[in-house]
């Protein structure tokens, strides 16, 4: 696992864009942590990394669970804050989703996790201050393993993040 801190949002947008810049058809990114972590702005990061016209009409799904973008890569945004089980996300049909040659960034994927296929990257964002946070990333599988590392020696290197 790899600890990044992360100062403040320009940090964190840069994360997104630069991990949006390295995904690959049938990426999976699970995103955790509470209300205000940060997660739907790292999703709109990732999206701008991916490309898309505009990143302001990347918004939470909390209401309609699963919102679809077009860039570089299809973006399928599922949130899973407002499902009771995981059977209710399996029954979205996600497998589908995770088999296509999109993107699948997934908020709230700590109540979805036995639905999760076993290769994906992790993130998890911890509150450290007003803007500042903590992302632990974690992968699933090689290639998010490589894509962890890589990113943390990207964000250090830039000097927008620290490791602790």
């Amino acid at each position: 696992m790899y600890v990044i801190y992360l100062p403040d949002l320009t940090a964190t947008q840069a994360l997104g864009r630069h991990l949006g810049q390295r995904l690959w058809p049938g990426s999976v990114v699970a995103l955790i942590g509470q209300l205000g972590a940060g997660k739907t702005q790292l999703v709109r990061a990732i999206a701008e990394g991916l490309d898309i016209a505009q990143g302001r009409m990347v918004t939470s799904p909390t209401f309609v669970l699963m919102q679809e973008y077009s860039a570089r890569l299809p973006i399928y945004h599922f949130d899973a804050y407002r499902l009771n089980t995981e059977a209710e996300f399996a029954d979205l049909g996600v497998d589908e989703y995770f088999e296509s040659k999109g993107v699948c960034l997934i908020e709230w994927a700590d109540r979805v996790l036995g639905c999760l296929p076993a290769e994906h990257l992790r993130i998890t964002l911890e509150i450290t201050g007003d803007t500042s946070r903590r992302a632990l990333l974690e992968g699933k599988g090689k290639d998010y393993e490589l894509l962890a590392a890589e990113l943390t020696i990207r964000m250090t290197s830039i000097g927008q993040a620290e490791l602790h």
